[in-house]
C-alpha cells in the first residue's frame, strides 16, 4: 500500500476520510469484499456509502465526488508557470544543482517504508548546494497570507514576524535577539507565529511541508543517513504581491524580470525550524493514519473545520456524504451573518456544530436562542412564508440615487501569473464590462440602452476597455450603481493607476458608486447619517425566504422577475472565467458561440439590476 503526500494531508483531516476514499479507489475491484470486508454488514456498508457517491441519469453513472474543476483545469497552464518561475529563482538565488520539472516523474522523489505502507513524495525544486539540500514546495498563493502576521507596538507601528533578505523571508526569532529589542512584546509575536501550525487555516501550506518534511526524513532515516537531516532546509515559494509586471515579452512569452523595485515575481519563507516544530504532530497523524487504514471500518465523526467546508482545499466528500443531509435551502447555517452562533444554556453554539447536534434546518433552532433582530426576522418569514420590507427605510435609500443611472458589471480574469503591464499576482484583470444606462426611474431599454465591451483575444485590450468605459459613463453627474460596487470600484481604481492619463474621469466614475446591497440589505453608516439608529440601522431593507440567507444577485434575481440564468450558455462568472481563458483551444464556429455567450451572460448581470431595482420601487409606491 502507498500513501502519497496528499492521500497523507486528506487521510488526515478525519476517521473518515481514508475508508470512503479506498471504497471509492477500489469500486471496481472484484475482490474487494473478499480481501478488506468479509462479512455481509461491511458489505452493505460499501453500498451505502457508494450510493452517496454516485447518482445515475439513465444508465450514465455520474460521479458526486471527483467532479472536474473547469476553472482549474483552464488556469492549469498559469499554476505551472508559478513552479517554472520558482525553479528559476532558485537556481539564481541558492546556486548548485536544482531539478525542477512540471512533469512530475522528472521531479527528486523520495519514499520510505513502514509497517508495510510506502510514504511517498516528489518535491516541486530540489536545490543542492554546498551549503547543503534545499526543498521548495511552490503555492500558487501570494506573500499577503504571511507578510499580515504580526502586531502593532505601543507606537501602533506594525510589526511583521518575518524579516526579508532579498527575495527570501525569515522569522524574526531566527535574525534577531528579540529580547534586545526595546518594548517588543512578545506574547503578540507569539500568538502570531502561532497561526502558523493551524493547518486549516494559514497553516495549511505549513502543514503540506511538515509532511514532506516527513517523508523525506524518513528516507534518510530508513537509509542510515542521518548525516543529511540537518543540513536540509525547508521553504515555501509563493508569489510576491508586491511584484509589478513591467510589460517584457519574448514572443508571446512573458519575461518576469526584477520590477523597478527589485521584487521578484517569487519569494521564499524559510520554513525549516517551524516544520521541524511540527514533525511530532506529523508523527502522530502517521500513526492515526496507518490505525485506520489496517483496521477499515466506516468511522463517522463530527463535522468540523477539518472538512474545510466551502473553502479551497474542502473534503471532497463533504456534499455528497458527509454532508448531505444539510438542507440547499434554509438549513441553520443560512442565518445570516452568524459567526458567532447562538448563546445557549450549554454555552454558544455555531456552525458545523448546529448540524452535529441536529439542528438541519433554520427552524430547527430553538426560538428562545433566536435574540437578534435579522434572525427574528428571518424565521418569522420563513415560519409564515411571507417577505418583509422596511418600506420607509427603501423609500429614502432611493433617494440617494442620483440619475442617470450606471448600471455596471466586470467580468475578470484572477491569473496568478500577471499578463500585462502595471498588473501583479491575482490582480481582477477587466476583460469584459456590461452597462445599462438607466436615464429616468424605469426608463431602461433591455437593447438600446445596453454598452458592452469584451475583449476579443487574450492581448493586452485594457486601454479601449477604459476608453468606452469613460466614453459612456459622464463621471461629472448620475450614480455608478452596482451589485457589490466595492468590486466595480476597485476595478476602476487599479486601471487609474495602470492608465494615468484616464485617472481623472475614471476617479470621478470612481466617487459616483452605490450599491445595490444597500438596498436590498443596508449600508449601517448611510442609514445612521441619515437618522437612523444604529440598531435600525444594521437590520436589512428586504427579506424572503426563498433568499435563504443570501443576497447574491443569483438569489435576489428570482425574488423579483422570471428571469433565469438556467438557459443560458454562460451561467456563472467561473463560466466566463473558463470560455475566457479558453479563447487560444476554440474553433472559429465554437469562438463565435462562446463571444456572443459571454455578451449574454454580463449583460442579464446588469439587466438584473434594473429590474430588481423597478421591482424595489414598486414595493415602496
Amino acid at each position: 500500500m502507498a500513501i502519497s503526500k496528499t492521500d497523507f494531508i486528506n487521510y488526515s483531516r478525519c476517521p473518515r476520510y481514508a475508508v470512503l476514499d479506498k471504497v471509492k479507489k477500489e469500486k471496481y475491484d472484484a475482490d474487494i469484499s473478499i480481501s478488506d470486508y468479509k462479512n455481509q454488514e461491511k458489505e452493505e456498508l460499501i453500498e451505502e456509502m457508494l450510493s452517496s457517491m454516485y447518482e445515475y441519469d439513465g444508465d450514465e453513472e455520474i460521479d458526486l465526488v471527483d467532479q472536474p474543476n473547469r476553472q482549474l483545469e483552464a488556469m492549469m497552464e498559469y499554476y505551472k508557470q508559478v513552479e517554472i518561475e520558482a525553479g528559476r529563482l532558485t537556481e539564481k538565488y541558492f546556486g548548485g544543482k536544482t531539478i525542477y520539472s512540471l512533469d512530475t516523474y522528472n521531479q527528486e522523489c523520495f519514499d520510505f517504508n513502514h509497517n508495510g505502507i510506502k510514504y511517498l513524495c516528489y518535491v516541486d525544486v530540489y536545490n543542492e548546494n554546498d551549503d547543503g539540500i534545499n526543498i521548495i514546495e511552490v503555492k500558487a498563493t501570494t506573500t499577503n497570507r504571511y507578510k499580515k502576521l504580526g502586531f502593532k507596538n505601543k507606537d501602533k507601528e506594525f510589526i511583521s514576524i518575518f524579516d526579508k533578505f532579498g527575495p527570501i523571508y525569515k522569522l524574526k526569532e531566527e535574525v534577531e535577539d528579540l529580547n534586545s529589542i526595546p518594548d517588543f512584546d512578545m506574547k503578540k509575536y507569539q500568538n502570531q507565529v502561532n497561526k502558523l501550525f493551524d493547518r486549516y487555516d494559514i497553516g495549511k501550506y505549513v502543514y503540506d511541508l511538515s509532511v514532506q518534511r516527513f517523508f523525506i526524513e524518513g528516507e534518510y532515516k530508513e537509509s542510515n543517513n542521518l548525516e543529511k537531516l540537518n543540513s536540509i532546509h525547508y521553504y515555501l515559494a509563493v508569489l510576491n504581491a508586491d511584484y509589478i509586471f513591467d510589460g517584457t515579452y519574448d514572443g508571446e512569452k512573458a519575461v518576469y524580470n526584477p520590477d523597478e523595485n527589485g521584487n521578484e515575481i517569487v519569494n521564499f519563507f524559510d520554513l525549516t525550524n517551524i516544520t521541524k516544530l511540527m514533525q511530532p504532530v506529523i508523527e502522530n497523524d502517521a500513526n492515526k493514519i496507518e490505525r485506520i487504514l489496517f483496521d477499515l471500518k466506516d468511522q463517522k465523526c463530527d463535522l468540523g473545520k477539518w472538512c474545510m467546508r466551502k473553502k479551497p482545499g474542502g473534503c471532497k466528500f463533504f456534499d455528497a456524504v458527509c454532508g448531505k443531509d444539510i438542507p440547499h435551502k434554509n438549513s441553520s447555517l443560512n442565518y445570516i451573518s452568524n459567526g458567532q452562533g447562538f448563546e445557549t444554556p450549554n454555552g454558544r453554539i455555531k456552525g458545523l456544530d448546529l448540524i452535529n447536534q441536529g439542528y438541519l434546518k433554520m427552524l430547527d433552532v430553538p426560538e428562545e436562542w433566536i435574540t437578534r433582530k435579522v434572525h427574528m426576522i428571518q424565521r418569522e418569514c420563513l415560519e409564515f412564508n411571507k417577505p418583509y420590507i422596511n418600506k420607509e427605510k427603501l423609500k429614502l435609500g432611493l433617494k440617494q440615487i442620483e440619475y442617470p443611472i450606471y448600471h455596471l458589471d466586470f467580468e475578470t480574469f484572477p491569473c496568478p501569473m500577471p499578463r500585462f503591464k502595471g498588473e501583479w499576482p491575482y490582480i481582477q484583470s477587466p476583460f469584459e464590462f456590461s452597462l445599462h444606462i438607466e436615464k429616468e426611474p424605469g426608463k431602461c431599454d433591455k437593447e438600446k440602452d445596453n454598452y458592452v465591451f469584451l475583449a476579443k483575444t487574450h492581448n493586452d485590450e485594457r486601454e479601449e476597455l477604459v476608453k468606452k468605459l469613460v466614453e459612456y459613463i459622464d463621471g461629472d453627474k448620475g450614480t455608478l450603481f452596482a451589485q457589490n460596487v466595492p468590486f466595480e470600484k476597485g476595478r476602476i481604481k487599479e486601471l487609474s493607476k495602470i492608465f494615468p492619463e484616464y485617472k481623472d474621469k475614471l476617479l470621478k466614475i470612481y466617487d459616483r458608486g452605490f450599491d445595490l446591497l444597500w438596498l436590498v440589505n443596508t449600508n449601517t453608516k448611510m442609514y445612521e447619517e441619515l437618522g437612523y439608529s444604529e440598531e435600525d440601522a444594521k437590520v436589512f431593507n428586504y427579506y424572503h425566504p426563498d433568499l435563504s440567507g443570501s443576497f447574491s444577485i443569483k438569489k435576489t434575481l428570482p425574488v423579483f422577475s422570471d428571469l433565469s440564468y438556467k438557459d443560458l450558455t454562460v451561467k456563472n462568472g467561473t463560466e466566463a472565467i473558463v470560455e475566457y481563458a479558453n479563447y487560444p483551444l476554440m474553433s472559429k464556429e465554437e469562438y463565435n458561440i462562446k463571444y456572443q455567450a459571454l455578451i449574454d451572460y454580463c449583460k442579464q448581470d446588469t439587466w438584473a439590476m434594473v429590474v430588481i431595482l423597478d421591482e424595489l420601487r414598486k414595493l415602496v409606491n
